[in-house]
């Protein structure tokens, strides 16, 4: 049942739109690409209100810290008076992970498609109103298959990930080594999972790209990119910049 539902609201449309753009661009790393875009355009409502959220959690994080420090030794205050922080300010710290759970599905559903697009068989998903183009041809530009594992890909991938993560970390001062250190334990855990969160990303988009057909690390590469441009829109020249800054000093 779940299965057949997937089917019919994830893979055939996809599958679909992908045959669609190939049979207009005969070239299947184009058309995924284009493929992405408008993934990307339609998922552009929701993943603006996650960066608009990450940027006004990011605008707070002074406030949080200090009830961290304030609460450390009492876990439940800390919790109720952070609670009341975000009711407060009307940001919701959950928000971030929705694009990601909204994608999740979606990667699969592409994964499956880069699998069988190659496969004589897989046409018969097609609706009635696509054309056949009997096969598809995997090469991208001519030279690169994405019917096969690509290191290059995996690897720009994970470097674009890399990108993407040191952007939305919070920016973090130099200067404050020595608070850091008398800081109170939840601070240093919260600067230790920053790190761990900004290489442990993109070291795992390269093992998982590198182990799946080039069409996948492509979408990712694609849609983070499309993701670290977004990112700049909410924001004026001003928050730009302090962005810029942030990158620098993490």
């Amino acid at each position: 049942m779940l299965g057949s539902l997937f089917h019919a609201i994830l893979y055939q449309p996809i599958f679909n739109v992908l045959i669609a753009l190939y049979n207009l661009i005969p070239d299947f790393g184009v058309a995924l690409i284009v493929l992405t875009i408008l993934l990307r355009l339609a998922l552009f409502p929701l993943s603006q209100k996650s960066i608009k959220s990450q940027k006004e959690l990011s605008e707070i994080q002074p406030e949080i810290k200090k009830l961290q420090q304030q609460y450390k030794d009492d876990k439940q205050k800390q919790a109720q008076a952070l609670m009341e922080l975000y009711k407060e300010k009307k940001v919701n710290p959950m928000s971030g992970c929705l694009p990601l759970l909204v994608q999740l599905p979606i990667l699969i559903a592409l994964y499956q498609v880069c699998l069988n697009v190659f496969k004589p068989d897989a046409f018969s998903a097609l609706y009635s109103f696509v054309s056949n183009p009997g096969q598809v041809n995997p090469m991208f530009f001519g030279f690169i298959d994405l019917s096969l594992r690509n290191i290059p890909l995996a690897v720009l991938a994970g470097l674009a990930q890399f990108w993407q993560t040191k952007m939305i970390l919070p920016k973090t001062d130099n200067n404050k080594s020595k608070t850091t250190k008398t800081g109170g334990m939840a601070e240093q855990m919260s600067g230790m999972m920053n790190k761990q969160m900004l290489y442990f990303m993109p070291v795992l988009t390269v093992i998982i790209g590198f182990s799946l057909p080039g069409g996948l690390p492509l979408y990712w590469l694609v849609t983070t990119l499309l993701t670290v441009g977004q990112q700049y829109l909410p924001w004026g020249k001003k928050d730009k910049k302090k962005i810029s800054n942030g990158v620098k000093n993490n």
